[in-house]
């Protein structure tokens, strides 16, 4: 079965008995440029208002669309190689764009709105993941460090643009290679997971918006392919991470309660809840788009507390 129960608990968040409905496949393309074998599909958001869900491929250097009456289409090409993807309150997409090495925001005319390409007067290395808070401040990730090709910062960092976006500040620089991030129900956790050493850390957020108090909150061991990368929180606070195997599920608390296994080698890039009442739980891979059904909705995206 592909719902693996590891802890009691499982059973309350989603059928154990179903199956992984597969969606799409042939995505992704050759990542061997910047030393990788292949760069594969990623940052699937819901698209609240008009139900579809948009995701990033990568290598194919467009952005995709599904829903089931239509299915798999182009929605957008030529994105620098958009990775993570997201909404802010207003409704609007934010991008991480590997390529052009920034954040972007796209208004509602369709023009594009620089977020950040800097620190401190050095280009940003490549942009990874990205969330928003509440209140209109972007965090988000930049795992590759200078020993790739021409990037300028020698660190991996983890960065906060203001709501005006008007000062970018470094939050982590110890990580090895920090990729996905979300926040907690209410916000008062971040959760920032390493893909390179396999672990989730949880930071308590500040009342300026900075983090501290950084602590472990799960370590993914097993012997599949699959390391944390992308995450997202249900409205439980039941986090849900990619992993070895497939996509782990960690109660609150983080403790492993199960994994939903997509088999075959397969490994998961990214989740996002949609369909709707946010009870459908979709999954990129490193070619293909899947879904699974959930019974607690994942925290929306934009967000509402």
């Amino acid at each position: 079965m592909p719902i693996e129960q590891v802890a009691p608990g499982l059973e309350r968040i989603l059928d154990l008995d179903q199956e992984v409905e597969w969606l799409a496949s042939g995505l992704g393309g050759d990542g061997s440029a910047l030393g990788v074998p292949w760069w594969p599909a990623e940052g699937p958001v819901w698209w609240q208002e008009s139900g579809y869900l948009l995701f990033s491929d990568i290598g194919g250097n467009r952005r995709m669309r599904f829903n089931d009456a239509d299915g798999l289409s182009v929605f957008q090409s030529d994105t620098n190689e958009a990775n993570g993807l997201t909404r802010d309150p207003q409704g609007r997409l934010l991008a991480c764009e590997h390529a052009a090495r920034r954040v972007t925001r796209q208004e509602a005319d369709g023009s594009v709105t620089l977020v950040a390409n800097s620190y401190q007067g050095k280009r940003l290395n490549r942009p990874n993941d990205l969330v928003v808070k509440s209140d209109g401040a972007i965090y988000f990730t930049d795992p590759y460090r200078d020993t790739y090709p021409d990037m300028q910062l020698g660190f991996a960092g983890v960065y906060r643009v203001s709501p005006d976006l008007s000062e970018v500040t470094l939050l982590v620089d110890d990580y090895v290679g920090p990729n996905g991030l979300c926040f907690s129900p209410g916000e008062s956790i971040l959760f920032i997971n390493d893909s390179r050493i396999g672990l989730i850390k949880a930071w308590d957020v500040k009342r300026d918006g900075g983090i501290e108090n950084g602590r472990l909150f799960c370590a993914l061991a097993d012997e599949r392919p699959g390391v944390p990368d992308g995450m997202k929180c249900d409205l439980e606070g039941n986090l849900y991470s990619t992993g070895p195997g497939g996509v782990w599920i960690m109660g609150p608390g983080g403790r492993h309660l199960g994994t939903i296994a997509l088999g075959g080698g397969k490994r998961a890039t990214n989740v996002g809840f949609g369909g709707g009442d946010w009870r459908t739980l979709y999954i990129t891979t490193f070619e293909e788009l899947c879904r699974v059904s959930v019974n607690i909705p994942g925290v929306p995206v934009p967000r509402t507390i």
